[in-house]
């Protein structure tokens, strides 16, 4: 390759985590209004990753807007949907009948 003059060129691929198309968009119905007049009237939620002690853990909470208060949360070694399930069931069986919260993840 050197005596022809030739060089490898090696591009950095960006990572993409999804590729296929993109359905139907929810609308936007919180619009970052993030304070709550009453209590489970708006719940955020999100999986976060983090460390400890060398081990990779995730963390999914329902957080509720009106006093930054957490509902409940569940704690897993993998990102799997029994994670966010069992956080959901957890926070449902705290509302009462007529309690139905907007939840923003």
């Amino acid at each position: 390759m050197k005596v022809l003059g030739l060089k490898c060129m090696v591009r950095v691929k960006k990572y993409r985590s999804y590729r296929g198309t993109v359905n139907k968009i929810a609308p936007n119905i919180l619009a970052r209004h993030f304070q709550a007049d009453r209590p489970n009237e708006k719940w955020v939620t999100d999986i976060t990753e983090f460390k400890l002690f060398g081990q990779k853990l995730y963390l999914s909470p329902i957080l509720d807007l009106f006093n930054g208060e957490i509902i409940t949360y569940t704690v897993g070694s993998r990102p799997v949907y029994s994670l966010v399930s069992t956080m959901l069931h957890q926070a449902f069986n705290r509302l009462d009948e007529e309690e139905k919260p907007m939840i923003h993840s």
